[in-house]
């Protein structure tokens, strides 16, 4: 917008001075005061508030978001930060720690976890390594041909037999994740594994909801686990999404951005990727995957929900001191061309209220510098 303004600004401006020069010559004015007053107007417009009233705003703004954990991509995400309408939470390590526990292992004739641990072991989701560490090493078995289908779970050789240990379709009565074991296409046995709610999502959404900002849960899990961790931070359960496939998640940010929204999806794994890359700002977490982070525009450095809710109201400050800046900076233009064409402003005192117009739109977009102040007062909360 600045640069739009200025490109018609800068000529009026000249215009106008030629037509002061011209008018007060034709009045009958010696050449030195028609000379002063149009010079007057040049100086009093030089258009450097005007110039400095984003960029300045724009370096404060994604400055302070680093020092909160709030790393953009670029300032021009600050823009689309602003104008979410939704926001789209992926489920483990997410909004949940990720950290996930073996919670049951039904017993059944087989050996049902060291065949599991040992397709899993070649794997680095959440759900794969807490099958893993609860298996004792020495009874994983050699694994060939492993193939990991993203959304579904994994597959192996494992004695002959082909291993495949992924989505089992059940829900927990626990709110767990049940994972199903099954060899040579049999069912087997099923696994029950969990994660708890990071302490910092529950605010999260509370902030979101008081921004006028929906949160959607989207994950791959079943109903259940999905269920449980909405009740817990306070989504909506007809805003959860569950057992979906990568691709599904594609589809729904193309569904909800169909339906009008700015969409904003934060999540951590590679199964987000495609997802993060698709929303009009995608938001991953430090801790997440790198696959993740470079689909992403935002990169939460804390791993932490909290920080998405940092970065919408970082954006929204930032926007409203660009606003502002751009005001004073046109306001004062505009009162003050006149003046100058009338010849009721010195030259020097032109440039004194011209470089002052700059200095207060420097100070104005510093005070962002207190955001990273209020913002761990804000956590505190």
């Amino acid at each position: 917008l600045a640069d739009r303004v200025s490109g018609v600004f800068v000529p009026a401006v000249i215009a106008i001075a030629a037509v002061t020069l011209g008018a007060w010559l034709f009045t009958g004015h010696g050449a030195s005061e028609a000379v002063t007053a149009a010079v007057a107007v040049l100086i009093i417009a030089c258009p450097c508030a005007l110039g400095l009233a984003t960029p300045t705003a724009l370096l404060v703004g994604t400055s302070e978001g680093a020092k909160a954990g709030v790393l953009l991509r670029g300032p021009e995400v600050l823009e689309s930060a602003r104008k979410v309408a939704t926001v789209v939470l992926d489920k483990t390590g997410t909004v949940t720690t990720g950290v996930m526990e073996l919670t049951e292992v039904p017993p059944t004739p087989e050996n049902l976890l060291p065949l599991a641990a040992s397709v899993e072991a070649a794997s680095h989701h959440p759900i794969a390594q807490a099958i893993v560490r609860a298996a004792d090493p020495d009874s994983l078995l050699p694994v060939s041909d492993f193939r990991d289908i993203p959304g579904v779970g994994v597959e192996g050789t494992v004695d002959g037999h082909r291993i495949e240990v992924g989505r089992s379709g059940e829900n927990s009565g626990s709110g767990g994740t049940v994972v199903a074991v099954r060899r040579d296409g049999e069912l087997l046995g099923t696994l029950e594994v969990s994660d708890s709610v990071k302490p910092t999502s529950a605010a999260a959404v509370a902030k979101f909801r008081e921004w006028g900002v929906r949160p959607i849960l989207l994950t791959g899990d079943a109903a259940g686990p999905a269920f449980r961790v909405a009740d817990e931070v306070g989504i909506a359960r007809e805003d959860v999404i569950s057992g979906v496939m990568p691709e599904d998640k594609v589809a729904t940010i193309e569904k909800l951005q169909a339906g009008g929204a700015c969409v904003a999806m934060v999540g951590d794994g590679i199964n987000d990727a495609a997802a993060l890359a698709q929303a009009d700002l995608g938001m991953a977490m430090g801790t997440g995957t790198d696959v993740a982070m470079e689909a992403a525009d935002i990169t939460l450095v804390r791993g932490d929900l909290l920080a998405a809710a940092d970065a919408l109201r970082l954006s929204r400050r930032t926007l409203r001191t660009i606003r502002s800046n751009l005001f004073w900076a046109f306001f004062y233009n505009v009162l003050a061309i006149p003046v100058a064409a009338l010849g009721l402003l010195n030259p020097m005192l032109a440039g004194a209220a011209m470089a002052f117009s700059s200095v207060f739109v420097v100070g104005n977009s510093l005070r962002l510098r207190g955001f990273l102040r209020v913002n761990q007062l804000f956590k505190k909360e």
